[in-house]
């Protein structure tokens, strides 16, 4: 039996060791990570997708992504002929994206985020994960967030802030935790509701996401 091609796409400033837990039954599936490259000077998200989409080297694949790297598996499914497009703790569309960052948008507020204070990892761990991280785990996440570059977190905070899309894509499956503190569940229709899941549940709900994704990939 062909295999099926997974490829996963990290969140925001994140490595694929995020996906260091997830295990699909390897008889089945084959598992490929992808990783963040700097944009270019200026770069659109959907010409960074389509230069992302040149990574997934399987027809027919399947994409995975996590928080901003969902928003951008989404913009890649135009250039590419993907069996699904699975999203974890990210948004479908602007209109997801919770009151704060809609209000940013307006005013340009996150204009005003000094990036160059990310190089701090408890900051940017509070910025990307949730301020609800506390100390004693900030050595492990430190291990997760390895893209400080300023010119990328500039523009990828840049890009979800402003993302354009409006139309919900209904073939995207949603896996979202209901204690996201990021995206809050509130703002967002139509999602697999894992209980008790953070926007950090890709690592701490992995059990539940190494059992459910076979069945999710293959219905």
């Amino acid at each position: 039996m062909t295999k099926i091609h997974v490829y996963f796409m990290p969140g925001m400033a994140a490595s694929s060791k995020i996906f260091e837990r997830i295990q699909l039954p390897n008889d089945i599936f084959e598992m490929h990570l992808l990783e963040w490259v700097i944009p270019n000077q200026r770069e659109s998200l959907k010409s960074y997708a389509e230069r992302m989409s040149k990574n997934v080297l399987h027809e027919n694949a399947v994409l995975i992504g996590v928080s901003f790297g969902g928003i951008l598996v989404q913009e890649m499914k135009q250039f590419l002929n993907p069996k699904k497009v699975i999203i974890i703790s990210s948004v479908k569309s602007s209109t997801e994206l919770p009151r704060r960052m809609k209000i940013a948008k307006t005013t340009k507020a996150y204009k005003l985020i000094p990036t160059k204070l990310f190089e701090n990892i408890e900051l940017l761990v509070k910025f990307t994960f949730g301020s609800s991280i506390i100390k004693q785990r900030l050595v492990l996440y430190e291990k997760f967030l390895s893209v400080r570059d300023k010119r990328y977190l500039d523009w990828a905070i840049e890009e979800i802030i402003n993302w354009e899309r409006i139309a919900i894509d209904h073939e995207i499956i949603h896996i979202h935790g209901d204690l996201d503190e990021v995206f809050p569940p509130k703002y967002i229709k139509n999602f697999i509701s894992v209980k008790g899941g953070t926007h950090i549940m890709i690592l701490n709900k992995y059990r539940w996401l190494n059992e459910n994704l076979p069945k999710i990939i293959q219905e």
